[in-house]
């Protein structure tokens, strides 16, 4: 039976208002430049620390690390939960459980973040595990990681919004499904080469018999 494995930030929901006041929130605490709303999305999905490595650029790792703390004190509080669910996530995770399917998340996201947010939804029950992230932690080392400790096998689908989520799937010799509702877009996930590449999540509970080859899902590309 299929085993997914699903990204969270711009996958299973849109996190864009929380992660972008959480970042400016840190800027501003340490006396740098709030970013625009529209550039929060290029920093949803990679780790936090490179997104602030971006963002401050030739910040030492010790300052790197400042704002990351800071960033986390209000994501903590509120930020986590200025995020707002996907239309359709919840009907088609039910599906794909119904339909005999194992789910687990994988995300750069800190655990008790991700688990804080999964509860927030009422979605948490869906899924068998969640992989969270850290400083330092790639999701490629994740993916590797549920391998070695038998949480999931070499038939697993990686499922995600952004290239990093195709390229660790790749990187593990995983399948690997792109989701074009988040905040990667088409030609990013083009680029990385996914096996699928989907419109909707309604196209999501194809993947529970025939795990890369979503009915309908868009593989012309």
């Amino acid at each position: 039976m299929a085993v997914l494995v699903f990204d969270l930030d711009g996958t299973l929901s849109d996190p864009a208002v929380g992660i972008g006041r959480c970042i400016n929130h840190a800027l501003r605490h340490h006396g740098h430049p709030a970013i625009a709303d529209a550039d929060v999305p290029r920093y949803i999905g990679p780790p936090l620390d490179e997104s602030f490595a971006a963002i401050v650029r030739g910040a030492s790792a010790q300052h790197v690390a400042a704002l990351v703390e800071r960033y986390r004190d209000r994501y903590a509080d509120i930020g986590y939960a200025e995020n707002t669910i996907y239309a359709g996530i919840p009907e088609a995770l039910g599906a794909l459980r119904d339909a005999g399917a194992t789910l687990g998340v994988c995300t750069a996201k800190r655990v008790d973040f991700a688990e804080r947010i999964l509860d927030h939804f009422g979605i948490r029950r869906h899924f068998a595990f969640v992989s969270g992230g850290d400083v330092g932690i790639r999701k490629a080392g994740q993916l590797a990681a549920l391998l070695r400790d038998g949480a999931i096998d070499g038939r697993a689908t990686m499922i995600g919004d952004r290239a990093v989520d195709i390229l660790a799937a790749k990187a593990n010799g995983l399948r690997s499904v792109g989701v074009s509702w988040g905040h990667g877009g088409v030609a990013e996930l083009r680029a990385a080469g996914p096996d699928v590449l989907l419109e909707s999540p309604a196209e999501l509970p194809g993947l529970a018999t025939t795990p890369g080859l979503a009915s309908g899902a868009s593989r012309d590309y």
